[in-house]
């Protein structure tokens, strides 16, 4: 017997079809029978009102880091996934940077063993570039492919190897899958705790130039040119970055990238209250930057929203703001500050918002999703743009609790989200 679900009377937003519209979403075994249309109602079907609402694709957030395994004190898939679900994300993509690293077939089985035996959305490894993300050898990429990753990335650390990174680009080419750049020279960077400019001056912490991202984003345009491989650029944070990428993208260069939440709706103001949890990699730039990738994310030169979600224990992001951990959590948080701080002044339209979040994160790594056409998978977000929350990190379904972002009062939020059909309970 066939299980039908029907989303009655929310406004539909499907960017992949070109659909804005108040429209009935039907689900038939989990998958979209169809959206709108005069059918019949299917019998015993159950009917949820979402009216007043806001229907969307699946939530895709394709930079997270789930810690396991290695570092489960801090965040597991189990954790992770139902943080993915409270936040509206119907898949999450998981960075290699675990212990042991995610550089071979085990590791990458592993991961996907717990993302069916624990998980509640959909989990997308990452492969590391390069072996113990140590930036020497290049890991076994086609053997990860193979296993099921998505992409390729050390990230957490920049490959400084320019031939090797250039290897890697031209291994990926059979594939089909992006290299994710963590955009960072190191030496420029070394021993800062924040962006350099007049307030990490002020403050007296050490701090990394804007330079030390731009430098790598243009090496790694510059290698893809060279490759014909896709490089996609992670937490994108500069205006230099974004003109470079702009120019490239015009030059036909296989480049895309992301920007963070807090990279968008923060600046480095908010570090002189010396919180550890405005402390991450890349740093909080200025409003010029951050004003530059905001005008990015809206004319499509970034082309999705990502959260970067780094839980710490609390004992990481505590004491001297030198020394405490870099990262914050984000999968909770990420759609509400967004739909609260950039969509309701009007600054970002809602339906741009929700392709920056789905169709475009989805078509980046090839993932299935990002659509609710007749016959995709049945994952959806639903939104209430007039929900009122209070961000508490004692709510969390992380097991961390780092964020900027206590105590923020914000104006809508992700109300339900579904996979595979059925409504995921967190």
């Amino acid at each position: 017997m066939k299980t039908t679900t029907i989303l009655k009377g929310g406004r539909v937003i499907d960017p992949a079809n070109g659909v804005d519209g108040v429209q009935d979403v039907v689900i038939v075994d989990g998958r979209i029978e169809r959206v709108g249309g005069a059918g019949p109602m299917p019998k015993g079907a159950d009917v949820i009102d979402v009216a007043g609402k806001v229907v969307c694709p699946g939530f895709i957030d394709i930079h997270v880091h789930l810690r396991e395994p290695g570092f489960e004190y801090k965040e597991t898939v189990a954790s992770g996934t139902r943080a993915a679900a409270a936040g509206g994300f119907t898949a999450v993509a998981c960075m290699a940077n675990t212990q042991p690293v995610n550089d071979n077939r085990s590791i990458t089985d592993y991961i996907l063993a717990k993302a069916r035996s624990e998980g509640v959305v959909r989990v997308y490894p990452i492969g590391a570039v390069s072996r113990g993300l140590e930036g020497k050898v290049l890991s076994e990429m086609a053997e990860l492919a193979e296993a099921g990753c998505v992409a390729f990335s050390d990230d957490g650390k920049c490959v400084m190897d320019a031939n090797l990174y250039r290897r890697a680009m031209e291994y990926t080419l059979p594939f089909g899958t992006p290299v994710i750049s963590h955009a960072e020279d190191c030496s420029l960077a070394h021993g800062a705790a924040m962006h350099e400019g007049v307030v990490s001056t002020e403050l007296g912490i050490p701090g990394a130039p804007a330079a030390a991202e731009d430098v790598m984003v243009a090496r790694d345009i510059l290698l893809a040119e060279m490759t014909g491989a896709h490089v996609h650029i992670a937490h994108l944070s500069t205006a230099t970055a974004v003109r470079l990428v702009r120019e490239a993208k015009a030059r036909g260069v296989r480049v895309t990238a992301e920007a963070t939440p807090h990279h968008l709706v923060l600046t480095d103001e908010a570090v002189r209250s010396f919180d550890g949890n405005t402390k991450m990699n890349p740093p909080l730039r200025g409003t010029r930057d951050a004003d530059a990738v905001l005008e990015g994310l809206i004319d499509g030169t970034i082309d999705c929203i990502a959260t970067d979600h780094a839980p710490h224990a609390t004992s990481e992001k505590e004491g001297e703001f030198d020394h405490a951990a870099f990262g914050i959590v984000g999968l909770e948080t990420a759609v509400a500050v967004l739909l609260d701080r950039l969509v309701r002044p009007g600054t970002l339209a809602l339906p741009t918002l929700v392709a920056r979040l789905s169709a475009d994160p989805a078509r980046l790594l090839n993932l299935p999703g990002g659509s609710l056409a007749p016959g995709a998978a049945a994952d959806v977000t639903v939104l209430d743009l007039d929900a009122r929350v209070t961000v508490d990190p004692k709510q969390f379904r992380s097991k961390s609790r780092n964020t900027p972002f206590a105590g923020w009062q914000l104006t809508g939020a992700p109300v339900m989200t579904i996979v595979g059909g059925a409504v995921v309970k967190v």
